[in-house]
Order: structure tokens, then sequence, then C-alpha cells
């Protein structure tokens, strides 16, 4: 094997503070005990919903939004919460036994439906599949990154 005969008189992951020889814990239990989940405004601003593995591109603080009209504020709430969603997806397909982050999931997959839904109703669909009524809503303007005046983005 690789690591057989070396001279190393060390184990990393004991020096992690990991201890394997305690079965009723899992690496991961050992990790959500330690450092578990930030809100989920923190963790759209920092592309990470865990606590502790946030690591700043030169020190710099990640930037909080600031919504300049309600419309603006519901969409950032819908991106947080989707983020949210995204990344427990991820940690759900290689944990799927985890059933508290599952919980956590459903959580805001709920939220998620109802914030885009109440986005639908009140300033039009955000994807195809959230057309709301009898008319065609999808082609109508201003696209939820549009301003009045030009794009705020480019």
């Amino acid at each position: 094997m690789l690591f057989e005969n070396n001279d190393y008189d060390f184990d990393i992951l004991n020096l992690a503070g990991f201890n394997f020889n305690r079965p009723q814990h899992s690496y991961y239990e050992y990790e959500k005990q330690n450092n578990g989940l930030v809100s989920t405004e923190e963790g759209f601003l920092k592309g990470n919903m865990w606590k502790n593995e946030y690591a700043p591109y030169k020190n710099m603080p990640p930037v909080r939004l600031k919504p300049t009209c309600e419309r603006e504020a519901l969409l950032f709430k819908i991106m947080e919460i989707d983020f949210a969603v995204n990344d427990l997806n991820l940690y759900l397909d290689l944990h799927p036994e985890d059933m508290e982050m599952y919980e956590c999931f459903k959580k805001y997959t709920e939220e998620c439906i109802e914030l885009k839904d109440q986005y639908a109703r009140m300033y039009g669909p955000l994807t195809l599949d959230e057309t709301q009524g009898n008319t065609y809503d999808w082609m109508k303007n201003p696209w939820p990154w549009d301003k009045t005046g030009g794009s705020m983005y480019v």
C-alpha cells in the first residue's frame, strides 16, 4: 500500500481533532456539531451554508446586497433561499441518510416555492412554469433584472 511502512509517526485526521474510534459519530456528524449551518442570508453572501467553511479571497469580507425596492428585496430573498436549497441538495447527494438536513432542505424548498409564487403574483413569472392567470405573461417587461432606463447590470 501507499502509506504502509512510511516514516511518519502521526495521523493527519487525529491532528485535526477527529477521533475515528468513536462509533457513534461520523465525520459529518462531527462537522455538523462543530459547524452547523449559517443563516440563508450569510450562506448566500458567502457561497456556503456551512459555518467555518468560508475562506475569503484576500481577507475581503462578503458584500451585503442592498435592495432598492420591495421587488428587488423579494428577488434577493428568492435567490438566498434557492441557494440554500441547492447547497443542501449537494450535501444530501452525498449523505442521504441525514434526516436533520433533509428536514431543513424540505423547509427551505417549501419557502422557496411560496416566495416564487408570491413574486409571480406581484410582478410576473420568473420561469416559464410560473405563468399565472389567463394570459401569457412570460414576455412582458420589465424582466426581473431590468430597471427603467436600461439594465442595472450591464
